[in-house]
């Protein structure tokens, strides 16, 4: 069956029509040059060749330096002297190598190169290394021969494609409550478990890219091949996954192939001794706002750098997609600052990055070759059209994008007027206004509306009150508000989705306050850089309550097929601030009204008997019990009736 193209399915595109085809047909260029076989998988194999390796009986140390005149590996096993006995030979292309029997290297053991060029000469680490270490006190990183005599054994198979994710986005280090680091094994034994018993089955992990700044969330990584050993071991990672898996819960990572640190010690900058080796040349190379470096995406080597990058992590560690970072940043030449993007021609003119968008298309083609039920998601505010459309139809080809202004709306709507002024006509649009051809990640709040200098919707809508009256013996009008919008918000924002569902680590039960990083500004503290599980699993607060809600709601998603269907509306009253919808057989009767509850309120939906299967007004979900459990509705001449309290959601499935 002929695929129908972006712009065949929407008229707005057509005046675009011959862009969007070249850009078709530069993509199918690149991979011809890059995967002459037509395989990207048999062609994309540069993690295997650079870095250090076992082979045979020995090893092998391998690395593209094009600019350089000597190389030498140096480390605790030749007391970190450059000797000729590990010097580097050249080859051919830029390439050096050096072969050493297996008593030379030890597991364990550090190492750097030490790389001269005309001119000058310093240490560096790996382009492809995979494991780097940091000394507590010097603060300094090193390569670590890593080899261990036990390779760890996967025990699970992959869960099947999760066509409707909901994901759980995590950071490793922060997932303990404790004000530490904490690791992978703790991760698994103590939040894993959370997870899986909220329903969540995609499991989204940040900061997995070894990256010098803790607190930068692992978005300015140093080394990409790297697993951060401040979490832990590969294995302890691996056994990570492999729970997961065993669980049914699908892993994917989040990648920065955005741009990369401008350190010359731990990264890629200035290498061996060129400023453009990895990036682009003058200041297209440098970002100017994330202060770092911007890779040259039109240069073959970077390609099968990033490529080989998504590989390796899907083959070392299972993984099972990826949610690409700072996807703006990479396609337009001046990375979407102060735009609005409000003209389709800023997707296809002269300040689009081509060579970025190849890129973008080639790893999601490489993915799914890889593993045709990967996962790729995109961040992109920009809106490009095609971005997370297939590729045989003019797109890019990932499967998701994050729909990213509806967190900003719900702020916005928070923030700038009380509730009693909220419009559902604008919340109705704004939650499904997307692509009839692409799948979105609907999310009320991620790990961005919760950092330092921001606020959670939790805490816009309590502020310091959630100090004091967050006991279930307690009386707080606002409190009570607060509960009652924050499973509204949520409920809603998951109703309208358009294909799957994102919450951040903690944010189901309203964690307080916001996240903030160890650094000199807070005397390098760990108190916000931690969750405070404790607050959840305390019967007499009201968290718990939040969390309670936020499980009934993921399960009966998951368990009816919820979001396999389009969202369809079926009353919307701006005076009432009333919003009903149908989603499958489901119903979903919100009353954002804070004062107004309506008795018999009749709407029109398709004839049946429907049960209310849950209401955010449940005691067990911190609400005041206003409706009768299980109770049952009959359609009366095409309408049901209902009773509405105010500023509460119902939901009724069809029998």
């Amino acid at each position: 069956m002929k695929i129908q193209a972006i712009y065949e399915k929407d008229p707005w595109l057509e005046p675009y029509r011959g862009a969007i085809e070249a850009r078709h047909g530069r993509i199918l260029a690149d991979k011809a040059k890059l995967a002459p076989e037509g395989s990207l998988i048999g062609s994309v194999n540069n993690h295997l060749y650079y870095g250090l390796h076992r082979d045979g009986d020995g090893w092998v140390l391998r690395e593209w330096a094009p600019n350089a005149t000597r190389i030498y590996l140096i480390g605790e096993f030749n007391n970190w002297k450059r000797t000729q006995a590990y010097a580097l030979s050249p080859l051919s292309g830029g390439n050096w190598e050096l072969r050493l029997p297996s008593f030379f290297l030890h597991h364990g053991e550090l190492y750097k190169l030490w790389i001269e060029w005309p001119g000058g000469g310093a240490e560096r680490l790996p382009a492809y290394v995979t494991r780097v270490v940091q000394d507590p006190e010097t603060k300094v990183f090193c390569a670590q021969v890593w080899n261990p005599a036990e390779p760890y054994v996967w025990k699970s198979a992959k869960p099947a494609r999760h066509d409707n994710p909901f994901i759980y986005e995590c950071h490793i280090g922060m997932s303990s409550e404790e004000e530490k680091v904490s690791s992978f094994n703790e991760f698994r034994t103590s939040v894993l478990p959370r997870v899986d018993a909220l329903g969540y089955n995609v499991l989204q992990i940040m900061a997995l890219q070894e990256h010098p700044y803790y607190g930068s969330f692992g978005y300015q990584v140093s080394n990409l091949f790297a697993l951060s050993s401040r979490f832990g071991t590969p294995e302890e990672f691996k056994a990570l996954v492999d729970d997961a898996h065993s669980r049914g819960i699908s892993v994917i990572m989040d990648i920065v192939h955005s741009h990369m640190v401008k350190n010359e010690a731990e990264g890629l900058g200035c290498f061996d001794g060129r400023d453009d080796l990895y990036f682009y040349k003058g200041a297209q190379g440098h970002h100017p706002a994330w202060d770092s470096r911007c890779f040259d995406y039109g240069k073959d080597e970077v390609k099968y750098l990033l490529l080989s990058n998504c590989k390796f992590w899907m083959e070392e560690y299972h993984l099972d997609g990826f949610r690409f970072d700072g996807v703006t940043s990479m396609l337009y030449w001046d990375h979407g600052l102060g735009r609005d993007f409000g003209d389709y021609s800023l997707y296809f003119n002269e300040g689009v990055d081509e060579n970025a968008v190849s890129y973008l298309a080639l790893a999601n083609m490489l993915i799914h070759e890889m593993d045709p039920t990967a996962i790729t998601i995109a961040e992109d505010m920009s809106g490009m059209a095609g971005l997370a459309a297939p590729f045989e139809a003019g797109g890019v080809g990932f499967d998701f994008r994050m729909a990213m202004g509806i967190a900003d709306h719900w702020i916005k709507w928070i923030k700038e007027r009380p509730d009693e002024q909220w419009s559902v006509g604008e919340m109705w649009w704004e939650l499904t206004n997307k692509r009839p051809d692409e799948n979105t990640i609907s999310y009320a709040e991620c790990h961005d509306q919760a950092l330092v200098g921001d606020k959670t919707i939790i805490f816009r809508l309590m502020d310091k009150e959630m100090y004091y009256s967050m006991s279930r013996d307690s009386s707080n009008l606002i409190v009570d508000r607060g509960m009652a919008l924050h499973k509204m918000i949520r409920l809603l924002t998951l109703s309208t989705c358009g294909g799957g569902y994102l919450n951040f680590m903690g944010n189901e039960f309203g964690h307080p306050e916001w996240i903030d990083f160890p650094r000199q500004g807070n005397g390098w503290s760990f108190k916000y850089a931690r969750r405070q599980w404790s607050l959840a699993d305390n019967g007499s607060l009201r968290y718990a309550c939040l969390r309670e809600f936020d499980s009934q709601m993921v399960h009966y998603f998951k368990e009816h097929g919820i979001l396999a269907a389009e969202p369809v509306q079926l009353y919307l009253d701006e005076g009432r601030q009333v919003l009903v919808l149908r989603r499958q057989n489901s119903i979903f009767a919100f009353n954002f009204n804070p004062g107004a509850s309506y008795g018999d309120f009749r709407f029109h939906a398709p004839d049946g008997e429907y049960e209310l299967e849950f209401s955010s007004d449940e005691e067990r979900f911190g609400g005041f019990s206003r409706l009768q459990a299980r109770e049952r509705h009959c359609t009366v001449n095409g309408e049901l009736s209902l009773y509405l309290p105010c500023r509460c959601a119902l939901v009724l499935n069809k029998l």
